[in-house]
C-alpha cells in the first residue's frame, strides 16, 4: 500500500522545501496517545502513546519534450528506502510505474473478519499504466506484471454529457476472503456509464455485462446550497439523500429503503463545522457493525491548528479514542 505521508489522525498543514527548480522535501512528524482500530480490527487492549515520521525526496527533470518525475520515500515502520512512483510524460501520453501501488487493480476488502482486507482498505496490486488525455478524450490501460490482469478505461466529455466503458479483468489476481487471498476468481466484466447535466438536475447511469448484471441509477437535484439524491440498483434498494452547506457548517443525511443486505436499512448522518483554526465534525453509519476506528457506526472528531502544529482528537462508539499532536514541513 502506498505510504501516507500525513497521519489520518491529525490535520496537519503541508509544505515543502524545494531546491534549485527540480527537487523538494517534505515530510511529517507525530505522536499519538490512545488506540483506534480500522477496517474490521480493534485498536489494542490499553491505550499508549506512539509516534510516526515519514521524508518524501520528489525530483523533476521537464526543460524538454518529455517530462519525468520520481520519489523516494522513507519512513519510521522499518521498511528503509522505498521508491514512490515514476512517471515520464509527452504530449498527451503519460505512463507511469509504481510496483503493487496503481488503484485500477485492488483487493477490495469483503468485510469479513481473517481476510487482507481488515484494515478496510482496498489493496491495491497495479503495476503500471499508460493514460491518453486530448480533446475530451481519454484512454488508459493499467496492468500488474505477476497476474496479467489489467483495466482498460475510455471516456468523452462534450459539454454536459459524460460517457466512459471500462473494461476490467481480475481473473488471476487476488481476491478478499475470509480467511486471506483468494486467486482465479476476481471480475471478469465491462461496465458502461453515462452521466448528464441539465441545468440543476445531474443523471447517472451505469451497468455491466456480467450474467448477474449489476446497474446504478441516480437523479442530483441541486437548489441552492441544498442538493437532494435519489438513487437505485440492480437489488431494488432505493436511497435518498440530502446535502446542506451553510456558512462554515456542512450536514448530509442518507437513508436507505429495501436494503437487501440485512434485516436493517442503513441510515447515514454527517456534520462539520469549522470556525477558524478549529474544526468539528461527526459521523453516524448505522450500516458499519463489526467495524472500529475510522469505519466505527459512530465517530466525533475534533482538531486545533496553531502555526504549524495541529493538535486532533477523535472517539468513537466502540470506547476507543486518541489524541495526536503533530506538523509537516
Amino acid at each position: 500500500m502506498k505510504k501516507v505521508l500525513l497521519t489520518s489522525t491529525a490535520v496537519a498543514l503541508t509544505a515543502g522545501w524545494a531546491s534549485a527548480g527540480d527537487m523538494s522535501m517534505s515530510g511529517s512528524i507525530s505522536l499519538s496517545y490512545g488506540s483506534f482500530g480500522t477496517g474490521s480490527l480493534a485498536g489494542a487492549a490499553v491505550d499508549d502513546f506512539s509516534s510516526e515520521a515519514d521524508l518524501n525526496v520528489a525530483a523533476t527533470s521537464a526543460s524538454g519534450g518529455i517530462s519525468m518525475s520520481g520519489s523516494l520515500e522513507i519512513d519510521e515502520g522499518g521498511d528503509g528506502l522505498s521508491p514512490g512512483p515514476i512517471t515520464i510524460s509527452s504530449g498527451a501520453l503519460t505512463f507511469t510505474y509504481d510496483a503493487n501501488d496503481l488503484g485500477a487493480l485492488a483487493v477490495a476488502p469483503d468485510g469479513t473478519f481473517g481476510g487482507a482486507g481488515d484494515d478496510g482498505e482496498d489493496n491495491n496490486y497495479g503495476d503500471y499504466s499508460v493514460v491518453f488525455s486530448a480533446g475530451g478524450i481519454g484512454v488508459s490501460y493499467t496492468k500488474d506484471q505477476e497476474t496479467s490482469d489489467n483495466v482498460t478505461a475510455v471516456s468523452y466529455a462534450s459539454g454536459p454529457l459524460t460517457l466512459s466503458m471500462t473494461s476490467i479483468d481480475e481473473t488471476n489476481g487476488p481476491t478478499d476472503v475470509a480467511n486471506g487471498l483468494q486467486y482465479g476468481s476476481g471480475d471478469n466484466k465491462t461496465t458502461i456509464a453515462a452521466t448528464y447535466v441539465m441545468g440543476a438536475y445531474t443523471i447517472a447511469v451505469s451497468g455491466d455485462d456480467q450474467a448477474d448484471q449489476d446497474w446504478d441509477a441516480s437523479v442530483a437535484m441541486a437548489n441552492g446550497d441544498t442538493t437532494v439524491t435519489v438513487a437505485a440498483d440492480e437489488t431494488n434498494m432505493m436511497s435518498v439523500g440530502i446535502g446542506y452547506t451553510s456558512g462554515n457548517m456542512t450536514v448530509s443525511a442518507r437513508q436507505e429503503f429495501n436494503n437487501p443486505a440485512g434485516t436493517d436499512d442503513e441510515t447515514e448522518v454527517s456534520l462539520a463545522y469549522t470556525e477558524g483554526a478549529l474544526t468539528f465534525g461527526a459521523a453516524y453509519d448505522s450500516g458499519q457493525t463489526g467495524h472500529f476506528g475510522d469505519e466505527s457506526i459512530l465517530v466525533v472528531s475534533a482538531g486545533y491548528t496553531d502555526g504549524d502544529v495541529s493538535i486532533a482528537a477523535k472517539g468513537t462508539d466502540n470506547d476507543e479514542m486518541e489524541v495526536s499532536i503533530s506538523f509537516a514541513f
